[in-house]
């Protein structure tokens, strides 16, 4: 399936930022938490890891446009069915400022430390082997035969780690969507996922539900008694407050590794492997591993989710501490659709193809700086509005916008069935409609 802000023109992107897992490894051994370190395979590992997460880790960018395929959601539940979740675990993510006094780090660390879970994602990657003379050196006479060039897939198995949240005491864990989603090799949903416990015991894990665009999943383990993080309002979060981020960085050779800093920036419009999000900017420590991990206010309460980090190709200087969380109060509503649905509900759509119209192309074919329309799904909400291929959307609600992804930010501000109006150029005049947005259904 393509979504609606698919391109047909070659795109030049900016490298901003990059998603924190550790990345593709061949080991699918059960994830374990070693006891011992020698400097050695300390060294190794590390070394491994820097390489893997070069060759693997998606690149995020500002400003960079949508494309297609991770914004379907896929679950492994049925719509609607909750048979599965108890009623506490659909209710069980209240925000709320804390009425308990300020802890030490120290304090913090004991108190969060036994919700937070190591993820182990096992994939089945496929990729093309090169066929003909380098399989052949002794077969000269059949050279011929080689068909040098050609190739023929196979299929491996690869793994990535990653960071979770304990949210119930009946097993359910929150991640990050692309700690368990590759889209960047076709690997797809893992085809086994692990989570280890700070005990050091291991379980296989379900998955209840999750949502690339979000990126955010939730899990399920067959385990009881287990200690759940309690969440904050990130609502009440100011620039300059003291956290703390815990995860996995580089894989579980360094699991539980806790960082901290402070608050840099609040409502940060980011996109994130094409998606626009609104995310918390922290200077606490976040690296490969750390996704899916929390990152905690000064009452020892979950914020945050951490995410991505700014990858240093965004500048010619060096970029240090510019970590992103998905803040918790998207967090709560999220989960809530996850585990009750499978989904995300109220994602509002416009239905509609398009690619931006830069200056140097609107000098060159005489249209104005916007989104140009290139295709228009039928029955969808831009169809019923009157929208046409060879439109320019130039404005939403009086908000000028000039590329797909501002054009998107303004929309995702909505919910499907709200109204927008949305101003475009045709044949050379301006017009204005207004546009029910419809909701982006599950699909399978």
């Amino acid at each position: 399936m393509r979504n609606e802000y698919d391109f047909n023109i070659e795109e030049v992107k900016d490298e901003t930022a990059q998603e924190e897992y550790t990345g593709f490894s061949t080991d699918s051994s059960s994830p374990k938490k070693p006891k011992k370190h020698t400097g050695a395979k300390i060294a190794a590992s590390l070394m491994a890891m820097a390489l893997v997460s070069a060759g693997s880790i998606g690149i995020y960018s500002r400003l960079a446009a949508p494309t297609a395929e991770d914004t379907a959601v896929i679950a492994q539940v049925e719509t609607g069915d909750t048979s599965s979740v108890s009623a506490d675990a659909m209710s069980l993510i209240k925000t709320e400022k804390s009425d308990t006094k300020e802890l030490s780090n120290e304090e913090i660390v004991e108190k969060v430390l036994p919700s937070v879970v190591g993820i182990e994602s096992t994939f089945s990657i496929t990729h093309q082997n090169s066929s003909g003379f380098f399989h052949g050196f002794d077969d000269f006479d059949d050279f011929g035969d080689f068909g040098f060039g050609d190739s023929q897939p196979s299929t491996s198995d690869a793994t990535a780690t990653g960071t979770g949240v304990i949210i119930t005491e009946n097993g359910y864990i929150v991640t990050n969507a692309h700690v368990i989603y590759d889209s960047e090799y076709g690997g797809g949903l893992a085809k086994k996922i692990s989570v280890l416990l700070e005990d050091d015991s291991s379980y296989d894990a379900e998955v209840i539900g999750y949502d690339t665009d979000c990126d955010l999943a939730v899990l399920k383990i067959d385990a009881e008694d287990l200690t759940p993080a309690e969440f904050g309002d990130s609502d009440a979060l100011r620039l300059g407050e003291s956290v703390v981020a815990i995860g996995n960085p580089l894989g579980f050779e360094l699991m539980d590794t806790v960082t901290g800093g402070m608050i840099s920036g609040l409502n940060r419009d980011i996109t994130i492997n094409d998606k626009a999000m609104n995310l918390i900017q922290t200077d606490a420590a976040i690296n490969s591993g750390n996704s899916g991990g929390p990152l905690i206010n000064k009452y020892g309460q979950v914020i945050g989710i951490n995410s991505s980090k700014m990858s240093a190709s965004y500048s010619e200087a060096s970029i240090d501490n510019i970590g992103f969380a998905i803040p918790s109060n998207q967090v709560a509503s999220i989960v809530d659709d996850l585990m009750k649905y499978g989904f995300v509900t109220g994602k509002p759509q416009l239905g509609i193809s398009c690619q931006d119209v830069t200056e140097t192309i609107a000098k060159m074919y005489d249209l104005p700086v916007g989104v140009y329309v290139t295709a228009v799904t039928e029955d969808s909400a831009a169809d019923k509005a009157g929208l046409e291929k060879g439109d320019v959307i130039t404005a939403i609600d009086g908000e000028v916008i000039a590329t797909a992804d501002e054009l998107t930010i303004e929309k995702n501000k909505h919910s499907a069935g709200d109204e927008i109006d949305l101003t475009f150029i045709r044949d050379g005049k301006e017009h204005t409609v207004t546009v029910t947005l419809d909701e982006i259904k599950n699909e399978e």
